[in-house]
């Protein structure tokens, strides 16, 4: 299979930019890194696209239209969806920008899906919806602290170069499981294997055809190497969708209606232009929560949020940063300790303005995907998310599906890493294989750095080979065991 960076051109091959395209050159390294304008441009294009469901989806999982729809606190707090959409936008595109122009890397961040999920249905059932985003502004400011110390570059530098490239064949797994998912190509069974292909075993809806016309369009001109074919074929597909639409009156999914669009409807609702309301920023309560249920429960509540954003953030940078061809032998990539701060700086901004932690999306995988390599293209995927925020209309058209398509095409890509890892030694296989394949099945790229730092640990040292294990894997892996095992834990301790 023909890697990304074998695809493209080297730098002396494209066209000399002059004026502002020169000094976007200077400035971003663009050609010292074998990409064009162009193709940066077009990388912003393709990660915004693939991303923007999280402007729809996460008011959705830490908000609502009304107490009734919403996760309410323990106080009765809740968050209003409209706020949270453009907080959501608003951060996404600060941060996105201001990784592009410090880590200079084609990383976009936003909303972490994992992380507003445990806030919505686990911790606003102990403390209030402020309370809890200052929690997560003190995980941001540990991981912060973290990575301006050294301490973070020094765990992600101890770390084997077969896991590395597990991690990175694991989230290409994962990435393509959540776009099987998203899009209704696997489904939960009542009954019987806890997957399914479709319905009871069959493609049914209209939404999932569009789904697989869109992966085999996307598929097709990739390996025709047409540039732009990710962009082209999400743009071809979500025209499709659109018709499909309007001649079928699908609609969107419910009890009702399992097989219509999932999330949002290929369809400009409403007016194309709103102003935000930004009312949510600076609503948090930075200490309340340990008042509230004691500096135990509250710290364990830190710990498991540090934990999650710490490793799933690592492990996304390490898998796209390989996947772009901008990693080094051992894992390394260009302003990585820049990179690392800034990821922090995130999760802060995600507390502050009560949108949830901000970290790196491993949808960025798509952008690179269509050639990005600097951090112009997180500049683009930035610009386009502050434009959300007043056009949230026009970022609803892309359906799920779509975006799904370009997610499965990209995870393709990064499983080619599985040629680094050397499966001819156990004691490398079993922990690489643990990884990549705990990803997708657990739903979380942190439970697969677990699984794999603990069994390498484990299984070179019974091995004999515990001299090549290094001493932070050791401490790493302790922190894993008491990561995994924090539920019976908070128990003990309440």
């Amino acid at each position: 299979m023909t890697t990304l960076s074998e695809k493209h051109d080297v730098a002396n091959s494209a066209p000399q930019p002059g004026g502002a395209g020169k000094l976007l050159d200077s400035l971003f390294s663009i050609s010292q890194r074998g990409s064009t304008l162009g193709r940066e441009v077009r990388g912003g294009l393709v990660t915004f696209f693939t991303m923007a469901y999280i402007v729809i989806l996460n008011p959705l999982i830490i908000g609502g239209f009304s107490p009734d729809a919403a996760p309410v606190d323990v106080a009765g707090n809740w968050l209003p969806a409209a706020q949270v959409g453009a907080m959501t936008s608003l951060t996404a595109a600060v941060m996105t920008i201001l990784f592009g122009v410090i880590a200079n890397l084609p990383f976009a961040l936003a909303a972490g899906l994992g992380m507003n999920s445990f806030l919505a249905v686990s911790v606003v059932q102990e403390v209030t919806w402020p309370e809890a985003m200052g929690l997560v502004v003190i995980n941001g400011v540990l991981i912060v602290l973290f990575g301006m110390t050294g301490i973070r570059t020094a765990i992600f530098r101890a770390i084997p170069k077969d896991l590395k490239a597990a991690i990175t064949v694991g989230i290409g797994l994962f990435i393509t499981f959540i776009g099987f998912v998203d899009s209704g190509f696997v489904t939960r069974t009542e009954a019987g294997p806890p997957v399914q292909l479709g319905d009871g075993g069959s493609i049914v809806s209209i939404p999932t055809m569009i789904f697989v016309l869109g992966l085999l369009i996307m598929g097709g001109l990739v390996a025709r190497g047409v540039q732009g074919g990710i962009l082209i074929g999400i743009v071809i597909s979500t025209v499709l969708a659109v018709i499909a639409e309007q001649v079928f009156k699908i609609g969107p999914s419910s009890a009702a209606n399992p097989h219509g669009w999932h999330l949002n409807m290929p369809v400009l609702q409403g007016t194309i232009v709103s102003l935000p309301d930004l009312s949510l920023a600076g609503g948090f309560d930075l200490f309340g929560s340990f008042s509230r249920i004691g500096v135990l429960a509250a710290t364990m509540l830190v710990f498991t949020l540090v934990f999650t954003n710490f490793f799933d953030a690592m492990g996304t940078m390490t898998g796209l940063a390989k996947n772009a061809g901008l990693a080094s032998k051992d894992g390394t990539f260009p302003r990585l300790k820049a990179a690392f701060v800034i990821e922090g700086l995130g999760a802060v901004a995600g507390g502050v303005g009560s949108s949830s932690s901000n970290t790196v999306y491993v949808d960025s995988a798509a952008g690179i995907g269509e050639g990005a390599r600097t951090g112009l293209a997180s500049v683009i995927t930035g610009l386009l998310f502050l434009g959300s925020m007043f056009f949230t209309p026009l970022t609803s058209v892309v359906p799920m599906e779509v975006a799904a398509a370009a997610l499965v095409l990209v995870g393709t890509m990064m499983c080619a890493q599985i040629r680094e890892i050397n499966f001819k030694r156990f004691s490398s296989a079993m922990p690489a294989f643990l990884t990549l394949i705990t990803m997708p099945l657990t739903y979380s790229i942190a439970n697969g750095i677990g699984a794999g730092f603990i069994a390498w640990v484990v299984v070179n040292t019974a091995a004999g080979r515990h001299k090549k294990v290094h001493p932070l894997m050791w401490i790493v892996a302790a922190g894993f065991l008491v990561y995994f095992a924090r539920g019976p834990l908070t128990l003990l301790m309440g």
